[in-house]
C-alpha cells in the first residue's frame, strides 16, 4: 500500500463477529498512534485504484497498542463491505491525525450520562478504559458514569455488554443500563426493554441533570440523538452540556 506521510498502514490483527453486520476489528498500526479517547480515526481501503475512506470512533484507549473499532456492515456502502472482506495481515490506511471534540469534558464535570445506540457504545469505551487507567495510576479525581446502551437485540450489543459490567469493578461509581428494543425477537431478555431515549427518561430523575457538573453525551443513530436531546432540554439541562456525534444522516 502505497501512502504519503499523512498516513499510517495498518493491518488487520483480528475480527470478533457480533452478527452478519456486525463486527469488531482490532488493527495493528506499523507506528504508535496518538489520540484522544472519544476521537475517531479515518480509515481506508484501496478498491479499483483509489482509496476509500471514512471515519470511526475508536473503542480502545490511547494505552493499548492496537486500535478497535466496532463497525456495522451497510451492504451498499462505499467502504463497509471492503472492510470485512478484510482477512488477518491485510493492510488498511489509518490516517496519522485523529479527530473529533467528542471527549471526556473533565472541567469541573464529575457526572457524566452517556447514551449510546448499537456501535455508537464506541467512544464510551475509550473514555471508560482510559479513565480507569488513570484512576488506577492515581491521575483522576473521582467521577460517577451512567451509560445507556441501546440496540434492538442483546447480541447486538457486543462483547462490551459484558465489558461494562466487569468495568464496574475498576470504575465503582459506573452504572450500565443495557436494553433493547426487540424483546419479542430475544426471549430470554431480562433487563430494560425500549428504545434508549425511553429508558433515559426513566433513569432521568436519578441524575443530577441541573447541576453544573453535570454533562451528557450522545452517540449513534442520530433519531436518538435527537430524541434524547429533546429529553435533556425539557429538564433543563444546558445545550452546553450536551455532545453528540450522529453516525450518519437521515
Amino acid at each position: 500500500m502505497n501512502l504519503d506521510s499523512k498516513f499510517i498502514v495498518g493491518r488487520l490483527a483480528e475480527r470478533v463477529d457480533i452478527s452478519d453486520d456486525l463486527a469488531i476489528f482490532h488493527i495493528q498500526p506499523e507506528e504508535p498512534c496518538n489520540f484522544i479517547a472519544g476521537q475517531y480515526a479515518t480509515l481506508g481501503v484501496e478498491r479499483d485504484g483509489k482509496l476509500i475512506e471514512r471515519a470511526y470512533s475508536v473503542a480502545s484507549s490511547p494505552y493499548e497498542p492496537l486500535l478497535e473499532f466496532f463497525i456495522e456492515l451497510v451492504p451498499d456502502g462505499r467502504l463497509t463491505p471492503s472492510i470485512f472482506n478484510l482477512r488477518a495481515g491485510d493492510a488498511l490506511s489509518v490516517r496519522r491525525r485523529f479527530s473529533g471534540r467528542f471527549v471526556l469534558d473533565t472541567n469541573s464535570k464529575t457526572h457524566h450520562l452517556m447514551a449510546a445506540t448499537v456501535t455508537g457504545i464506541a467512544p464510551f469505551t475509550s473514555m471508560l478504559r482510559s479513565y480507569a487507567v488513570d484512576a488506577e495510576a492515581g491521575r483522576a479525581v473521582p467521577m460517577t458514569f451512567t451509560v445507556i446502551h441501546g440496540a434492538s437485540r442483546s447480541w447486538e450489543l457486543g462483547t462490551y455488554r459484558a465489558e461494562m459490567e466487569e468495568m464496574k469493578k475498576r470504575v465503582p461509581n459506573l452504572i450500565y443500563v443495557p436494553t433493547i428494543s426487540r424483546c419479542g425477537e430475544d426471549c430470554d431478555w431480562r433487563g430494560e426493554v425500549g428504545r434508549v431515549e425511553d429508558v433515559l427518561r426513566k433513569y432521568a430523575d436519578a441524575l443530577p441533570l441541573e447541576e453544573a457538573s453535570f454533562s451528557a453525551y450522545l452517540c449513534g443513530h442520530p433519531q436518538m440523538i435527537e430524541n434524547a436531546r429533546g429529553v435533556l432540554t425539557r429538564a433543563r439541562v444546558d445545550a452546553k452540556r450536551i455532545h453528540s456525534e450522529k453516525y450518519f444522516t437521515l
